[in-house]
């Protein structure tokens, strides 16, 4: 259910959307339903985005494949760190038939360092599907779109308005923000609820001739003026209409659900080395951070251990292919996730002869890592006797 901020509310039943019963203020409400000023919304924001927008490749192109590369990339990805993953797809990927044809560790490989892994698993995937039921023909409308993986209601909505011109607004963070900021909605953004509610708003205020550019705009606009928390509200062209500004409650909006606390975990990496130069790694094939990535052997603990607690962990456990009195602890980071915090604990130990599981030191760059691994491999020659 919509809560507006305002004096005056209503009861209307089925106005929009005939299971749903919305509580909103009159004066929005007026400003919602005539079509003058929704056109006036949405033509003032598409001639702000005509001036301020940004050079992005992907606005260049209606070609729904190189669209959606770059949607999946910029997913939970700023734009500046996002741009030179999107090139360097575009190149070794210029289809999605080449696409289809990699191999999935070539793929996380190339992905390694910008995150959320499960997006180029998910990228993979949907390659193979569009060549075998799409005739290699990348879909651009949203019924069809949906269908792939990794793909939600955000993507199929932006891939099929910027390559098809469909009507269909998007929501992404950017949007959520500008707009519960411009009319004072306390709806919880992080709830179910949420993007069904602000559909219904956005689908009053979408330009019907040019729903393309009203997403591109909507979204820029969130990102260059309405920021998280420096929004240029002076420059603003709905200064006189927005609720937040006008009331000064400008970081009052959005509103979210307190996320729980972060769980912490104790991550244990040993670099187990022999004699020939080779090193232990595994894939990590469990349903958890970083599936399909690679690792060296892992120890997970329910604390910190330093060595010699550590010694007395692999004595008692009695692992085999570890040596624990030449143990050495060589470095320690902290990593954050969105609901993790990692404490993780490089150790190293020689041995005299690894098993065929064991890759030689100059091969580990072939092999994708999660991002504190292969930030750790980088260096990681200082560390070997």
């Amino acid at each position: 259910m919509f809560t507006f901020q305002g004096a005056k509310y209503i009861n209307l039943y089925s106005l929009f959307d005939p299971k749903n019963a919305l509580i909103i203020s009159l004066n929005i409400l007026n400003l919602i339903l005539s079509n003058k000023i929704s056109n006036n919304f949405s033509k003032k924001l598409i001639n702000w985005y005509s001036v301020n927008k940004r050079s992005l490749p992907w606005r260049n192109t209606r070609d729904p494949y190189k669209i959606w590369l770059s949607e999946i990339i910029l997913q939970q990805t700023q734009v500046k760190q996002g741009l030179p993953y999107y090139k360097k797809f575009i190149k070794l990927y210029p289809n999605v038939i080449s696409l289809s044809k990699s191999n999935e560790q070539d793929v996380l490989k190339n992905w390694e360092g910008l995150g959320y892994y499960s997006r180029a698993r998910n990228l993979h995937k949907a390659s193979k599907i569009v060549v075998k039921n799409y005739n290699s023909k990348f879909p651009n409308s949203y019924n069809e779109l949906i269908k792939l993986p990794g793909i939600g209601d955000y993507s199929a909505s932006a891939i099929s308005s910027f390559s098809n011109d469909e009507l269909h607004p998007v929501v992404d963070g950017n949007v959520y923000r500008f707009i519960s900021r411009l009319f004072g909605i306390s709806t919880i953004i992080n709830t179910s609820s949420a993007l069904r509610e602000f559909k219904i708003i956005l689908n009053k205020l979408i330009s019907v001739n040019n729903p393309s550019d009203f997403n591109q705009a909507i979204m820029e606009f969130g990102a260059l003026v309405c920021k998280p928390k420096t929004p240029n509200c002076k420059n603003c062209i709905y200064n006189k209409v927005c609720f937040s500004f006008k009331n000064d409650r400008i970081f009052d909006f959005p509103v979210k659900k307190k996320s729980s606390k972060p769980k912490s975990r104790f991550l244990n990496y040993f670099l187990i080395i022999d004699k020939n130069k080779k090193i232990m790694v595994e894939k990590r094939v469990e349903k958890d951070i970083w599936q399909n990535l690679y690792q060296f052997p892992l120890i997970e603990t329910d604390k910190n251990l330093n060595k010699s607690l550590m010694q007395d962990y692999l004595k008692l456990n009695k692992l085999p292919f570890l040596e624990t009195t030449g143990l050495k602890l060589v470095d320690s980071v902290n990593h954050k996730l969105s609901h993790q915090n990692l404490k993780i604990n490089f150790w190293i130990n020689y041995v005299e002869k690894l098993n065929d599981s064991s890759i030689y030191l100059g091969e580990l760059s072939n092999f994708p890592f999660p991002k504190p691994l292969s930030s750790f491999i980088e260096t990681f020659n200082k560390f070997l006797k």
